[in-house]
Order: structure tokens, then sequence, then C-alpha cells
């Protein structure tokens, strides 16, 4: 996994396995690797690992089970909240971004249905070849 320096680790951590979640790579219920098999996979410090999970475990994306280890959490509710707050945090960052080039709300609304019709165009072309 590569880093960003301007970011603290344990929050891309936070920010890989909800990816993991949303993306459905682990299911609800799924156990997650060790902690130690994480710290190794991501080449990251087994203390800043354990951070991330407990933050996930006190927000109840993850559940630990005693002498089990941490599983993706199976409330649906929970799972929804996780994915619109990702949406709506996404959202967000490229609004900031074209608002401070100066863009009105309808030209970034325009903007983004434009780029929405090309992209799916493309998609589309790149899927029948």
């Amino acid at each position: 996994m590569q880093f960003d320096d301007k970011v603290p680790i344990y929050y891309q951590i936070k920010q890989y396995v909800y990816q993991q979640i949303i993306t459905g790579k682990w299911q609800p219920g799924t156990q997650l690797p060790a902690v130690r098999q994480l710290a190794v996979e991501l080449t990251v410090n087994v203390n800043t690992v354990q951070r991330a999970l407990r933050e996930l475990i006190a927000a109840q994306i993850l559940i630990s089970k005693r002498g089990k280890g941490n599983f993706v959490t199976t409330d649906q509710t929970t799972l929804a909240t996780l994915a619109d707050q990702l949406v709506q945090d996404r959202l967000g960052a490229v609004y900031d971004d074209l608002r401070a080039l100066n863009l009105t709300d309808q030209q970034i609304i325009t903007a983004m249905q434009t780029y929405i019709e090309k992209r799916g165009r493309q998609d589309e072309h790149d899927f029948n070849d």
C-alpha cells in the first residue's frame, strides 16, 4: 500500500478497511486478517494497525470477539451509513476542489453531468471491446 505522507497512516488504514468492506472484498461477518498479518501486508507498525482497528471497533464497523479476532459488522444500517459517509466525503472533496476553481454550483452540476455521460460512453465502449 502506498501511503500519503500528509495523512496519518492509521487514518489511511481505516480508509483501506472501509474500501475492502464497501467493495465487498470483506463481506459482513467476515473475519479480518490478524493484526500482525495486516501489519506485514501493509508494511506498517503493529501499533498503527491496532490504533486503526480500535477506532473501527469503537465506530462499530468492526466487532471484536475475544480470542477469535475482528469481524466486519453484520449490521446493515451501520454498513449503509458507512457507504453514505464515504460517498459524502469524496463528493465534499470534489466540490471543494471545484469551488476553489471559482465554479458556481450550476457549473459544477453541468460539468459532473457531462463527465458522467462521457465516462459512461467510454466505459461502455471499453466493455464491448
